[in-house]
């Protein structure tokens, strides 16, 4: 039986399992884009010769597959020059070269990262403006361009880390209608049937233009010009893929007008990329052609400015302050250049000057040259329709707006051609709205704001089955949210899509307006939590847990009253507020001690500490960068975390599962392995979690989702932290349980009873199968940023391992993570004197599986004292080979480094700076080599490869714990 596989939406993966005979064998037919297709696109030989031969421009460049040949060309052409690694996604591996050291370092890097070992290196094209055409073709050969956009940031830049226009601003329609005609050539040439997105660079002074790259595949640009158009690319995509015509196919959101017809735009989306550098103070910003953002936001408006203010609300980030703006903030693309633009715009540089330094077309600078102005001279009507909330106005004025509901206008494909069939508006603030209340029961779903380190798309996941289980109860499912990249912001997920900032004002207007009965904010992270008391303050309903009982498990000081009330022991410690309590807590309370600040997600600033200097350079630090200036302060113990997640009317508590995490207390939840069922647990320590869940539930008088975080020291459980909404590990846990948990929550926050729907209190028999959530990480994405694991969350996203056993979930786990071995390799050991105890029987699993070792002197006097014959190399800075060389000269396949938790200097956000550490850490992420800074990983990761490759050789967590402390 003949299988079809749409490769649109994979089509790197879809060409290796082609080139590995796996289509063939199980006759698996490709559909929308076939492997000559892929191969044209990805191929930068087989891209650069298609082109070539339908005679579209492209820059000077080679295809090269050793640094050699790099080295050859880059002698011919000269600096500068960009490196592009083919079958890669979001620039990986490539970058921007202007000197020798970068030429060999960034060529081996991208040689390195291409699955084929092949870099594109072409001349630089610095400066130019960047577009991009999204393009749609049918089997009958009807093509049509869904939208165009325009990169504010000229050419250099990753799309991906650039601020995006739709439609392009400054193009002329002679330019426009020239690329228009290239992007239809180029998809017409590749055969694709289905979507693709081309990128081309156009000269400014001379309407020259080349073509840069083509995603044979839905991309996100894709996501984004869907969003901003109405068209679902992806949808239409599909249909095309399996023999439906453009015409054929229905638009959706008209529901009169077909897949042929053009998008028309009436207003302006504007897209902003989010950094993770509030989590990587200390990391390399400058931005170029390897992606470094982890999300984004959108905004639509009738204005350009008014889009871009609009956008910049909805990142949810404090701006830099004017001292954090250097000079050099302007000159080299970095992610606080539209700040610094701004900035200077207001203390009196033209725009012209800011034009020459930045590359950025004269247009955009005097539109945010208006922007500039309008803060100082705008009265409350201009700031309104620019874009501004009433709480930004009120700040420039330094006095109380009186707030003023916007007008909502629909995004419906046609420049109001024909009517919407499908509601999805945006607010603007002018005399017609298209928006009108319904006589019906609503409910609001707040949604999650865009993906970042803490906050990802596990949010998303629950604000979408929350608008589906409202629409399956009968009420209307009304959802605000400013993520293009999500399945929330789909037009047909809710009743009623709002597309704006998730701030007071974006969220209270679309209540207002659609005059919904309540608001839905468990499932949209911190950011839906934080907007629970203002809302309720302005009268709008909160469903499931109260205000109150909401504030009280998110003030660290209160919840810890509240746990002493009713008998639950936590870790011995206290909040302060001053650096003299915060030293008289720990020394009661003993060190280590785990400092932590209140309201804050993803372990933002979470730090241990060993001493009274370390707590009090932290102390300094925190009180007066954290919100709220309140610090907890408990005791370090390094037991077995365990996290729960539960349901709760109330009265009736049902928990799902319980999750054990394999890294021991002191590694954030969301950098930890979880397993479910948790196997190392006595039955009296998961009765205390099962007891003490329930208990905090009932005391707290919850209703809907809460998250619990336990330690397991020396038997006697602790409770770490209780959250009262959405965890990350919510979608996890139902998928692997099969209890819809959100759709429970949400009918209790309706009203109904968990024991009226068939459910008791406790814990729900586990299945018969064991699952792990492994973090995913982008570290090679980020120079600079130390890839050790502690207190504060790191990761960016996650994978999943289902098995019958620990080891094989574990397998699976890891290798969907990117984090395989194979036997026969070599390992770099760099162990921390307190951790050296431990390693030995991490040694012994590497020698059974026929691993050679490499040591530092220090780790491999241990290692001879107990009878293994390491090789011993240098630390940094001695003579001979050191550990740098062994990992830049591909040596070693694994590096496991730890550290001894010493602080040197501190760094910016409070945190250490280790020397040596980094820099292997570093050097083992830029070249792809797993790094791991945890020995329990390490002894998980040992396990599962041991077991894969020995059956009998099963062991559960608590048994590697026995056997790594005997």
């Amino acid at each position: 039986m003949s299988l079809a596989l749409a490769a649109a939406f994979g089509a790197s993966f879809t060409a290796s399992l082609a080139a590995a005979g796996v289509l063939d064998r199980y006759q698996v037919r490709m559909l929308g884009a076939g492997i000559e297709t892929i191969r044209k696109a990805e191929d930068r030989q087989a891209f650069k010769e298609m082109l070539q031969e339908i005679g579209e421009p492209v820059p000077v460049s080679r295809v090269c597959e050793t640094v050699e040949e790099v080295r050859e060309f880059a002698a011919e052409a000269g600096l500068p020059l960009v490196i592009r690694p083919a079958y890669t996604l979001g620039g990986t591996g490539g970058g921007f070269v202007t000197n020798d050291s970068d030429l060999e370092r960034i060529a081996a890097g991208g040689l390195n990262a291409s699955p084929i070992h092949q870099v594109l290196i072409e001349r630089s094209l610095w400066g130019w403006k960047e577009i991009e055409y999204e393009v749609m073709r049918d089997a009958a050969d009807t093509c049509i361009t869904v939208c165009n956009m325009e990169n504010l940031d000229p050419m250099g830049v990753h799309t991906g880390d650039s601020i995006v226009v739709a439609p392009a601003q400054t193009l002329s329609d002679r330019d426009h209608q020239m690329l228009r005609s290239s992007a239809i050539r180029i998809i017409r040439a590749l055969g694709i049937e289905g979507g693709c997105n081309v990128q081309f660079a156009l000269d400014p002074k001379s309407s020259a233009y080349f073509v840069i790259e083509v995603n044979p595949r839905v991309s996100r640009s894709s996501a984004l010009a869907s969003k901003a158009t109405g068209y679902p690319i992806a949808r239409v995509a599909a249909k095309v893929a399996v023999g439906r015509r453009l015409e054929e196919i229905r638009n959706e959101v008209t529901g009169r007008t077909f897949a042929a017809f053009e998008p028309a735009l009436d207003y302006c989306v504007v897209k902003i990329p989010r950094w993770p550098y509030d989590k990587f103070p200390a990391g390399d910003r400058r931005l170029g052609t390897q992606m470094a953002s982890t999300g984004e936001v959108m905004a639509i408006e009738r204005t350009f400015e008014a889009a871009l203010v609009k956008a910049m609300r909805s990142l949810e980030q404090k701006p830099p302050a004017a001292w954090e703006l250097g000079s050099d903030t302007i000159d080299q693309p970095n992610d606080r250049r539209l700040f610094a633009l701004l900035n200077a715009l207001r203390n009196g540089a033209t725009p012209e000057s800011l034009a020459e330094r930045s590359g950025i077309d004269r247009w955009f600078i005097d539109r945010m040259a208006n922007i500039a102005r309008l803060e100082v001279e705008g009265d409350v009507r201009e700031l309104r329709r620019a874009g501004f909330s009433d709480a930004m106005i009120s700040a420039l004025r330094g006095e109380q707006v009186d707030s003023s509901a916007p007008t909502y206008k629909l995004v419906d494909t046609c420049a109001a051609e024909f009517e919407a069939a499908t509601p999805y508006y945006y607010s603007c603030w002018e005399e017609e709205t298209e928006s009108a209340a319904v006589d019906a029961r609503s409910a609001l779903v707040i949604g999650s704001g865009p993906i970042r380190i803490g906050q990802g798309i596990e949010f998303d996941y629950c604000s979408v089955h929350a608008a589906w289980s409202l629409r399956e109860a009968g009420v209307r499912a009304v959802l605000v949210n400013s993520n293009p990249e999500t399945v929330s912001t789909d037009f047909d997920t809710s009743d009623r899509l709002y597309f704006d900032p998730l701030d007071l004002d974006g969220a209270l207007h679309v209540a207002q307006v659609e005059r919904v009965a309540g608001a839905l904010v468990q499932f949209g992270g911190q950011t839906a939590i934080n907007l629970a008391e203002p809302l309720s303050q302005q009268g709008v309903v909160i469903m499931g847990s109260s205000v109150d009982a909401i504030d009280l498990a998110e003030d660290r000081r209160a919840f810890a009253s509240a746990l002493d009330a009713i008998g639950i022991p936590q870790p011995v410690g206290g909040t302060t507020t001053t650096v003299e309590e915060a030293v008289t807590i720990a020394e009661r309370a003993g060190y280590p001690v785990l400092v932590r600040p209140s309201y804050v997600l993803g372990g933002r600033a979470m730090e241990i500490v060993r001493n009274r200097e370390e707590l009090r350079r932290y102390m300094v630090w925190a009180i007066g960068a954290m919100p709220r200036g309140t610090v907890l302060v408990d005791k370090y113990l390094q037991g077995i975390e365990v996290e729960v997640d539960a349901i709760t009317d109330g009265e009736t508590v049902v928990i799902p599962g319980v999750m054990q995490h394999v890294e021991r207390a002191g590694v954030h939840s969301g950098d930890s392995y979880a397993v479910y069922p948790a196997q190392g647990l006595e039955a009296a320590e998961l009765d205390h979690v099962i007891d003490y869940t329930v208990k905090i539930a009932r005391h707290l008088r919850l209703r809907g989702l809460l998250n619990v975080q336990f330690v397991v020291h020396r038997g006697h459980v602790y409770v770490l932290e209780v959250n009262p909404r959405a965890s990350r590990t919510v979608p996890f846990l139902s998928k692997v349980t099969g209890v819809p948990m959100v759709k429970l929550a949400t009918r209790v926050m309706l009203g109904e009873k968990l024991v009226d729907m068939g459910w008791s209190t406790g814990l729900v028999p586990p299945k018969d199968l064991v699952a792990v959530k492994a973090p995913v990480f982008s570290m090679n994405k980020l120079p600079a940023v130390d890839s050790y694991l502690g207190p504060e969350m790191k990761s960016t996203g996650e994978a999943i391992g289902i098995a019958n056993t620990l080891n094989e979930a574990l397998r699976k786990a890891f290798a969907a993570s990117g984090m395989h071995i194979e036997r026969g390799g070599s390992a770099l050991l760099t162990i921390a004197d307190a951790d050296k105890p431990e390693l030995l029987p991490i040694v012994s699993r590497l020698v059974q599986l026929g691993w050679s070792m490499v040591a530092t002197e220090g780790t491999a006097k241990a290692l001879r004292q107990a009878g293994f014959s390491p090789r011993v190399v240098a630390k940094i800075g001695e003579e001979g080979p050191t550990v740098l060389d062994v990992i830049t000269q591909g040596q070693v396949n694994l590096v496991i480094n730890t550290m001894s938790n010493i602080y040197a200097e501190p760094g910016e956000a409070g945190g250490p700076v280790f020397k040596d550490g980094f820099e292997i850490r570093r050097a083992a992420v830029e070249r792809r080599i797993p790094c791991l800074t945890s020995l329990d990983t390490a002894t998980a990761l040992l396990e599962s490869a041991v077991a894969a490759s020995h059956p009998t050789e099963v062991r559960t967590i608590d048994e590697w714990r026995q056997g790594v402390t005997a």
